[in-house]
């Protein structure tokens, strides 16, 4: 699988099939997506534009309940399961417990993706809470910027608690969070977690 971070929280996941997950200032006519993601609606992660961009007559959207009068194929609720063409994923609760940049109540999500056996957590936009600790994955994309999310010290808590097999920093270097804190990420994670920095 290749895995590639585009400019802070904007991932593209490339094996049997493209899979996106909030796409955001992608100029090039791409037109290569097969799936797109959202995690919720603000500009930083639904980039209409981009979208435009990278999708193509087949691709298949998929939001949370914020986006439903918006495109899309299907809507996904917290803390649930679905599939798509075979595609088996969670969706989890993705929102601030110490701040309101994202309620709760407005039932943002971040995925938790099979794809060629392993599991692929995309948080979103989140603060540490309960449901992301309940998550089980190989591959975490985890927040670490701060302000909107969880920063880089309570990032590297819970990716030593989660013990996945890899985790890759996002949401940092760009809007918010100084491109050092990758490096500081990495530091202090523990040896068996491999970590990727793509910022």
């Amino acid at each position: 699988m290749k895995i590639e971070v585009i400019h802070h929280a904007s991932i593209k996941l490339t094996g049997d099939k493209i899979i996106y997950f909030d796409p955001y200032l992608i100029k090039e006519k791409l037109h290569d997506a097969d799936y797109i993601f959202i995690t919720h609606e603000h500009y930083d992660h639904y980039d209409l534009e981009t979208i435009k961009n990278v999708r193509k007559e087949s691709t298949k959207i998929i939001v949370p309940k914020c986006l439903k009068d918006m495109e899309h194929d299907l809507v996904v609720e917290p803390n649930k399961e679905y599939e798509i063409d075979g595609i088996k994923f969670q969706a989890i609760a993705s929102y601030n417990i110490n701040k309101n940049f994202h309620p709760k109540e407005k039932e943002y999500v971040g995925y938790n993706i099979l794809l060629e056996d392993k599991y692929y957590y995309i948080m979103g936009d989140t603060d540490r809470t309960p449901d992301t600790d309940s998550v089980k994955t190989n591959i975490c994309f985890v927040p670490i910027g701060g302000t909107y999310t969880m920063n880089v010290v309570e990032a590297i808590h819970y990716i030593n608690d989660m013990k996945p097999d890899m985790a890759i920093p996002i949401h940092y270097g760009f809007i918010t969070g100084q491109k050092e804190l990758g490096e500081e990420f990495k530091n202090q994670i523990k040896e068996e977690i491999k970590v990727e920095l793509k910022i």
